[in-house]
């Protein structure tokens, strides 16, 4: 029995020790549904960046930062209480005040927020803010969503016309295609005003009410706080039985009937391709009128429904906040998804210029004298590499073979005391001596270009 014991006392022991391992590992792990964006993936968020900033400018944006963090009510109150998002995805927490703080799920809530507080209904209208970074939602990984995720934002204030809901989806044509992204189609809808849904909303009430054993458990709540939220509904069971559903364009009052007939005239108007989607509504309370999403096409029906990003109107969300009542229409994509899809397209991406031009040094002094060198050649616009810490000449020739330069300059001992350069073309493999002072007009002849700098580590 004593040996027993003692045995028994050995495994936990062993246990803990595993676990113990265990969680010091983890702590060197990113987070389940974070991840590091590394290096290889870098082009293509360069080239995403580069063409945003295009848009930004062709279309009239003003950039606009906001907080990560918000308190939480701003979300509540703005993106709805029984949505998915505040109910099930939003990191919320107590700050050491006391405070109720939300990780932001969304960008559009924060903008409103700012745009209030800051008097921004004074500026001439219409106002066009861009804005970008990451937002958080806990829901589960899979392909193109992580927990922690990039979206962009275009969001245009204090017009109501339909020309904006056209110049917005131009706009996201653009900036998709200047991706070279051509698989993707619009889905379009128009959900009304808070005037012509209600009815609208009885309609919903009084068909989904005939089905409702055969609802998820989520909508049968839904279908008291909120029908339309059945729509949305990604549930197989509850797809079946939207198939037979009322169509929202179908009860539009004139207003909202002739804003969506004119919207799509547009569309028509810039040949932009799109699809009327009956059951489209956006998972947030604060849309009316005009929702749409963008799709890749040619896909299976399980990625269709990964959407590259999508908007509307929120017309009445300004009022709702606090703030001056003000017309409103934004979208935002997701940057991690456009990168995903970029990749299963195979779509070119933007390259940076190769530096031409590498920097090789031997010695103490010759490293001394080397930083002033190369200060000397950026200066000049000369694009140029080095690796500075590196022992020998050789291994320093290979690494300027490596990134394909065409000349190299070897500062020695000699060199650094003559004020001289060895001068090498990398092709021919011939070489001269050449006074430091004259080394970028020498570079600039041998070349024939002007370069833009860049660092190489």
């Amino acid at each position: 029995m004593i040996q027993r014991k003692k045995v028994q006392n050995i495994s936990k022991d062993t246990v803990k020790k595993t676990k113990s391992i265990e969680v010091k590992a983890n702590l060197f792990q990113t987070p389940r549904g974070m991840r590091d964006i590394l290096p290889g993936d870098q082009p293509y968020w360069v080239h995403i960046d580069r063409l945003l900033q295009k848009a930004v400018q062709e279309f009239g944006f003003s950039r606009i930062q906001t907080p990560i963090v918000e308190f939480a009510h701003l979300y509540q109150r703005a993106v709805g209480e029984t949505t998915d998002i505040v109910e099930k995805e939003m990191y919320s927490f107590l700050s050491r005040g006391g405070d109720r703080l939300a990780l932001r799920p969304e960008l559009t809530a924060g903008n409103v927020r700012a745009f209030i507080q800051h008097g921004m209904h004074l500026l001439p209208k219409p106002i066009k803010l861009f804005s970008c970074g990451p937002i958080f939602r806990y829901d589960r990984p899979q392909e193109g969503r992580y927990r922690e995720h990039y979206q962009a934002n275009f969001d245009v204030y204090g017009e109501a016309d339909s020309i904006l809901d056209a110049q917005m989806i131009q706009t996201a044509s653009r900036v998709l295609s200047g991706l070279g992204l051509k698989k993707i189609q619009f889905q379009l809808n128009s959900i009304g005003c808070k005037q012509c849904r209600k009815d609208y909303k009885k309609l919903l009430v009084s068909y989904f009410r005939s089905k409702k054993q055969r609802l998820c458990q989520d909508c049968k709540r839904r279908l008291e706080k909120n029908p339309l939220r059945i729509l949305d509904c990604k549930e197989e069971k509850c797809s079946q039985i939207k198939n037979g559903v009322p169509q929202s364009v179908d009860h539009l009052c004139k207003e909202c009937h002739d804003h969506f007939k004119n919207l799509l005239e547009y569309l028509d108007e810039l040949e932009l391709s799109y699809q009327i989607n009956p059951f489209l509504v956006r998972g947030l309370d604060y849309y009316n009128r005009t929702v749409f999403e963008i799709w890749p096409i040619d896909e299976n029906e399980e990625s269709k429904r990964m959407s590259l990003g999508g908007g509307g109107r929120y017309d009445d969300l300004m009022e709702n906040m606090g703030g001056e009542a003000m017309p409103a229409i934004g979208f935002g994509i997701g940057l991690d998804r456009i990168v995903l899809q970029m990749q299963k397209e195979r779509t070119k991406i933007y390259r940076e210029p190769t530096p031409k031009v590498f920097l090789a040094q031997l010695g103490e002094l010759a490293k001394k004298k080397s930083l002033k060198l190369f200060s000397q050649i950026e200066k000049n616009g000369i694009l140029i590499a080095e690796s500075f810490g590196r022992g020998s000449l050789k291994s320093q020739l290979r690494q300027a073979s490596k990134i394909g330069a065409d000349i190299a300059l070897i500062l020695g001992q000699k060199e650094a005391l003559d004020g001289t350069v060895i001068v090498k073309d990398m092709v021919s493999g011939s070489q001269e001596i050449i006074a430091q002072e004259r080394i970028p007009d020498t570079v600039k002849k041998m070349l024939k270009s002007n370069l833009v700098v860049k660092h190489i580590v």
